[in-house]
């Protein structure tokens, strides 16, 4: 009888998200000639309502730079990578095993999805988003909150082989980086001025006023 050789495990593909906040559109409408110079190409995406749920222990998770939740019933994970909070860069995870992983290597929690991974509630609330494409793969969003605060973000993602070194993440990410900071240059007629202030920020901020 032939030996089958071991099963290798799959290695989930490396999702990377760069993203720089802007505390508001600076036009009333975000259109393709708003402004100089204009946007070489700008399409629409349909409005979306996304309901998230922020999950922890103890802080355990978020003070070491990692944010799970449950978006629309579905489960993901972000990992920082640097930045800050204005200027952020991540990792996401959407495979319940490496979120599964990833909690327990920060909490040493063992628990399923099914159990909320051992968390608890942090945060819940529901956005409303508008999304347009830029120049083919600028990914601009204005998101409104049911808390009513409102904050803009400039996105890029790239995929890279799940065996990527992280010093070739690290590289990736700071080229995506740098390629939005000059979009927003180049664009800076559609950004407000003024500093942004992160959804999860506002939210506890709100939270922290309603318990006084």
């Amino acid at each position: 009888m032939a030996i089958r050789p071991p099963l290798q495990k799959t290695l989930s593909p490396c999702i990377l998200e760069v993203e720089r906040k802007f505390h508001s559109l600076a036009v009333r409408h975000l259109t393709q000639n708003g402004g100089i110079p204009p946007f070489q190409s700008l399409r629409s995406l349909p409005l979306q309502t996304i309901r998230d749920t922020y999950y922890d222990k103890s802080n355990l998770l978020s003070s070491s730079g990692a944010w799970i939740r449950r978006r629309n019933g579905i489960w993901e994970a972000k990992i920082r990578k640097g930045g800050d909070f204005t200027n952020s860069r991540f990792e996401e995870l959407n495979r319940v095993s490496d979120i599964v992983a990833c909690v327990e290597n920060i909490t040493g929690i063992q628990a399923h999805e099914k159990e909320d991974f051992g968390l608890g509630i942090m945060a819940d609330f529901v956005t409303t988003r508008e999304t347009w494409i830029a120049d083919e793969e600028f990914r601009i969003v204005r998101d409104n909150m049911d808390f009513g605060h409102e904050v803009g973000e400039v996105e890029l993602q790239r995929v890279l082989d799940g065996e990527a070194s992280e010093e070739e993440k690290m590289g990736e990410m700071e080229r995506m980086d740098e390629r939005i900071g000059e979009f927003m240059r180049r664009y800076g007629w559609a950004f407000r001025k003024g500093r942004p202030v992160g959804k999860l920020t506002a939210y506890f901020e709100m939270m922290g006023q309603k318990r006084s």
